[in-house]
């Protein structure tokens, strides 16, 4: 089946209670490991590029190699440009195949995110492409983006409904104290905060910061209304570590195909475990 949009996942998802695991790749390897678990657990799956990797191995390449992923296994697969504050490279995503992007002016106030958002969804409408949005800002590093923790101010509930009346923005990520990156102690989730944000909004919630949060946190941040969970730093981690181990047995290797498969097992393995984390196992 071709790539879909994630709206219509993520809508089941937060109606059934589960989420969607959404996993950053930087790699064909990497982008096979997501699929292969996906397809072993017969979960839905959202591919997801940042902007840093889209410059570097280019949307037509990566739209190519998901289009062939959804097309072999029939699963339901979105792709999905993350954290893009660039509105050209959004369209350009978009031109590529990409059926999912987000558009981050979190850094903006009000309404200029709710402006720069609404641009965004003129457009990605037109193509039947879902759009994020983030409202107060996440903390830690992605890509580019940096946010100090001290300056992560968290998403207000009413501001998030009047946000999604006015852009019409199909999901939304919330700033509820999570952040990117490992997590240097215990992540301070405000679960009162995720509560009353899903009793005022219907669109699906996307939990940014999916990255080394305890899992009976996961759950009940998922039991409450995030239908979409995002891990990137884990599975870099997981990958760049197996690739170390092969040299550190084998300093002399020179054929990628020795330190590529184990890295590619060790996501594979991890994408599972988020997977049965998520609840979405067996969803597809």
């Amino acid at each position: 089946m071709p790539l879909i949009s994630s709206t219509s996942m993520l809508q089941a998802a937060r109606q059934q209670q589960y989420a969607v695991g959404a996993f950053n790749v930087h790699t064909l390897e990497m982008l096979q490991a997501v699929v292969e678990a996906a397809e072993e657990t017969r979960s839905p799956l959202i591919i997801q590029s940042t902007v840093g990797t889209v410059k570097h191995l280019g949307p037509d390449y990566i739209a190519a190699a998901a289009r062939v992923a959804a097309d072999r296994t029939g699963l339901p697969i979105a792709l999905h440009l993350d954290h893009c504050t660039d509105f050209d490279l959004i369209v350009k995503c978009i031109r590529a195949g990409y059926t999912s992007v987000m558009i981050d002016a979190s850094m903006h106030p009000y309404e200029e995110n709710a402006a720069r958002t609404s641009k965004v969804m003129e457009v990605a409408e037109a193509a039947g492409v879902n759009v994020e949005a983030e409202l107060g800002k996440v903390g830690g590093v992605e890509d580019d983006i940096i946010v100090d923790e001290r300056d992560a101010l968290l998403a207000d509930p009413n501001e998030c409904k009047a946000f999604i009346e006015r852009t019409g923005v199909h999901t939304l990520a919330p700033a509820i104290g999570t952040a990117h990156g490992i997590y240097k102690g215990e992540p301070n989730i405000d679960f009162d905060r995720i509560a009353k944000i899903a009793e005022l909004v219907e669109a699906p919630l996307v939990l940014h910061g999916g990255s080394g949060i305890p899992a009976e946190q996961v759950k009940r941040a998922v039991s409450l209304g995030m239908a979409k969970m995002n891990v990137a730093t884990e599975l870099r981690i997981a990958f760049s570590d197996a690739i170390k181990d092969v040299f550190a047995a084998h300093p002399d290797e020179n054929d990628p195909r020795k330190y590529m498969v184990p890295a590619k097992a060790a996501v594979k393995r991890l994408a599972i475990e988020k997977m049965q984390l998520c609840g979405c196992v067996g969803k597809a």
